[in-house]
């Protein structure tokens, strides 16, 4: 698979790079990726990147973006933080991504088994974690649950994960009037999806 450039990504809708995104995770999946020469992606982006997409993900090392969808140097742009959640920056780096580097979606990706959920669903007190795990405050609050609401519920971890996901695009639409309005005019498509970690399998939301 060629290296994206000027070109093919501006030919790209963003139902194309979304299905690209389905489509590589279901080679990671078949055990088929594309065999690519990274050093020379590494020579073709030197001048100039034109990823087709932004996909903010947890710092989780088993959710590494290139390897899932099976993509290249030069596909995606990054953007990770423990439990996938947005703030100020994340928002303008997002902008850079879409606005001025013209990526085609959003996809905000939470996975099974998230330490940083985990930990907001238990309380946990530790250093700078106290007042980051506050970010999930609403995630916890959405999700109406009888039962066991600590870490030791997959369940219920399940539920908030998802929560997060959704709440988190829903900030992005709310808090970034320039992608909510890329998003308006069929620019952009923000999306939310699942990786489980014991699978590789990505759920589209």
């Amino acid at each position: 698979m060629n290296t994206q450039t000027k070109e093919s990504q501006a030919s790209l809708s963003p139902a194309d790079a979304l299905n690209m995104l389905k489509e590589g995770n279901q080679r990671f999946l078949n055990k088929k990726m594309i065999n690519r020469n990274l050093n020379a992606q590494v020579e073709a982006t030197g001048g100039g990147q034109y990823p087709f997409a932004c996909v903010l993900g947890c710092i989780d090392s088993r959710v590494p973006s290139e390897l899932v969808f099976d993509q290249g140097i030069g596909d995606i742009f990054n953007v990770r933080i423990a439990g996938n959640f947005v703030n100020t920056d994340i928002l303008g780096s997002m902008e850079f991504a879409c606005k001025v580097a013209g990526s085609k979606v959003i996809l905000v990706l939470g996975h099974t088994a998230c330490g940083a959920v985990k930990g907001a669903c238990d309380n946990v007190e530790l250093g700078n974690l106290t007042e980051m795990l506050r970010n999930f405050d609403d995630a916890l609050n959405a999700s109406v649950y009888e039962g066991d609401r600590s870490s030791a519920n997959t369940d219920f971890v399940n539920m908030v994960t998802d929560n997060n996901v959704k709440l988190t695009i829903a900030k992005i639409r709310k808090d970034s009037p320039l992608l909510a309005e890329m998003e308006a005019n069929h620019e952009i498509s923000i999306v939310g999806a699942i990786y489980n970690v014991s699978t590789g399998a990505v759920n589209f939301l």
